[in-house]
Parts: C-alpha cells; structure tokens; sequence
C-alpha cells in the first residue's frame, strides 16, 4: 500500500514516514503545492495524508484538481487549522476524513486503514478471490484457510494484483506501487517477484491466475 505525504514541517512528515514503514507502508512525500501537484498527477496512491497550508498554496486546491480529475485516491486531511469551515470545505470536496493536529500516530494509523477499506475493499478486511483470502489487518493471506508464507513484496504484490484483478498491470506500475520512490531504473526484478509469488499459490493448490500479456505487463485472472 503506497501513502503520499504532503505536509511541509520536515520533522512530522519523517516521524510519520518513519512510522508507517513500520506499519509496512510505501511512502513518499511532498513538501509544497507544486510537488503535491506533480506527485499526484504522475502516481496513484492509496491514501494522501494532506495538509491545509502549504508552501505554494493551498491543500484544498491539491484536493480539488484530484477530483476534477476524476482520481479516486484516498484523502486524510490533517492540519493544525481545526475550524468547521476548514474541515467542511475538506469533506466538501471529496476528503475521506479529517485528523486535526496533534494527533497520535496509532489514530493516524487506524485512519488510513479504515479509508483503505472502504475506498478499495468495500469497507471489509478481508478480501477474497476464489479459494484465497487475504487479512488486511493482520497482513496475511491464506489458500483454503491454509497460510501462505509470502516475503512482504510477494503480500503486496498479491493483494495489489487482487485489488485491480482483470485489470492489465504495467510493470512500471507495479514498481512504482510496491517501491515509490526507491525504484531503481531495471525492472527485471520484478519478474523474480511474480515467478516466486506464482510458484507459491501453484504448490498451495490454486491455479496460475497471474498471466502475461505480452508487451503489456500482467494480468490476475481465472
């Protein structure tokens, strides 16, 4: 799951950064307007945590060209300025929630999972495809109730496949979902990745549902 940051005060968006790698989130982070703009034009995410003030401009016009624009990426507004009117305008434009600061990281935390599960799971978390499910939670999936032992990117790579399943995926995509920021240039690496995460769900007695589509990227389907 990729967060995007975009708060100006260095030290809290690196104590939240820090905190949510913890909680084995991708993040990245935006420090004005303009690379708000530009992060959020470029790459989706699961959720952004965005702030009212920013250097450059304001929160709410990021929010606003984000709809307008017909993304439907998750929205935590946290911002020290706590009036109605703020937070109205927020939830006005298509905020999911509103944290007003200081707040604790763990309450932060359970936001971002709560908008997660609504926005791409229905609000459930457990998510289902055929005999395999996945525990948003607790952040492990199983093949008839039975464990699979997934490295962290093979969890991700799963569920990111399940949530956009019959859906062809790029593979720069997927690097960008699963790294952000930190992806390297060569993305053969992924292909270690998908073969290993195939390999697992074959020898747990599903079938091959990831397929390549040639000069594409791949595609998880029955």
């Amino acid at each position: 799951m990729k967060i995007l940051i975009i708060e100006d005060e260095k030290a809290l968006s690196e104590s939240i950064a820090t905190y949510l790698k913890g909680q084995d989130y991708i993040c990245e982070i935006a420090t004005d307007f303009n690379s708000a703009i530009e992060k959020t034009e470029l790459y989706d995410y699961d959720c952004i945590l965005l702030d009212i003030t920013l250097p450059g401009g304001s929160g709410l016009s990021v929010l606003k060209e984000l709809r307008a624009n017909n993304k439907m990426d998750g929205v935590l507004i946290i911002s020290a300025k706590n009036s109605i009117d703020d937070k109205v305008a927020g939830l006005t434009l298509g905020a999911d929630d509103y944290l007003p600061k200081p707040f604790h990281l763990s309450e932060l935390n359970a936001r971002i999972g709560a908008i997660i599960r609504r926005k791409r799971f229905g609000g459930s978390s457990i998510i289902r495809f055929n005999d395999i499910s996945i525990d948003t939670q607790a952040k492990v999936a199983a093949v008839n109730n039975t464990g699979l032992d997934l490295t962290r990117k093979e969890y991700e790579l799963l569920l990111y496949f399940i949530s956009n399943k019959r859906k062809v995926i790029s593979k720069t995509a997927i690097a960008e979902h699963l790294w952000g920021d930190e992806m390297s240039g060569n993305l053969d690496f992924i292909y270690t990745h998908i073969k290993n995460l195939r390999k697992k769900l074959v020898e747990a007695g599903e079938a091959d549902y990831i397929k390549t589509v040639y000069g594409m990227g791949y595609k998880f389907t029955d």
